[in-house]
């Protein structure tokens, strides 16, 4: 069996924030669209971050079908839902409160099982297979779309630099204890289950993430985690970036149109 190599990465730049949400709102309603086409309905990971704030451009659009979708956390910090460090937290001020999702779509982490990080992943993979297994038979989930940012040290998820989950090979969700990024407890998805979505979206916008972009899209031999999401055939991956962060890139870039 040929396995045909992953999808070179397609970068799209905009000139300012607005035009980047926009174009990524069309993205993901075309991605929306599809999928409830093929299976009726849309599985979404995001994470935190400065992400959510640049989903604007979905509240009070009338394409998003927000009834169909599935949202998991690609991360998540281990506090209770309502912390300020909670990605659903934020996730839920910034976009989710704004907009008619229900409520059971909306899939969390058990905060009661914070005492035993172990237990608390091994509870977030169960509600994964419970969506997956059951319609998608395969070895890994297969997300219709993943929505990540990146940190200054190319960190993606809570999937950082020299960590031992890098080689991560078998789980759909780990735990971290020591997170170099306050707060050091943590679930994340696993590079397996990234590198089988049918589509990652890196949003990345601001000048303080230049030289972070330019290594992880020029310099990939670096090994840095936000590299290292290569989507395995026929998945793809794109980076919705503003002109600021991609100052410093050399990759080609590709007009955005859908």
């Amino acid at each position: 069996m040929v396995h045909s190599a992953p999808a070179a990465p397609v970068l799209c730049t905009f000139p300012n924030s607005q035009q980047l949400q926009t174009a990524l709102a069309q993205f993901i309603v075309r991605a929306q669209k599809e999928s409830i086409e093929k299976k009726g309905r849309f599985t979404v990971a995001i994470s935190g971050g400065s992400l959510p704030k640049q989903l604007a451009a979905l509240i009070d659009n009338p394409a998003v079908k927000w009834d169909r979708w599935q949202v998991f956390y690609a991360d998540e910090r281990v506090v209770p839902l309502d912390h300020e460090d909670s990605n659903h937290a934020l996730n839920m001020r910034e976009l989710f409160s704004k907009v008619p999702i229900p409520h059971q779509n909306i899939h969390t982490i058990d905060p009661s099982l914070a005492d035993d990080l172990e237990e608390l992943a091994d509870a977030y993979e169960k509600e994964l297979i419970r969506e997956f297994a059951m319609k998608d038979s395969a070895r890994f989930p297969i997300f219709d779309l993943i929505l990540l940012g990146i940190g200054p040290d190319g960190h993606t998820c809570s999937l950082f630099p020299g960590h031992a989950l890098l080689s991560e090979e078998d789980r759909w969700v780990a735990y971290i204890e020591d997170s170099p990024k306050p707060p050091p407890r943590r679930v994340t998805l696993t590079f397996p289950v990234l590198n089988h979505a049918a589509r990652i979206a890196f949003v990345v916008s601001g000048e303080s993430k230049a030289d972070t972009l330019h290594t992880v899209l020029d310099e990939p031999e670096k090994g840095l985690p936000a590299s290292r999401v290569r989507p395995a055939h026929p998945g793809h991956i794109y980076w919705f970036t503003d002109e600021a962060a991609a100052s410093k890139v050399q990759y080609p870039r590709t007009p955005f149109k859908l």
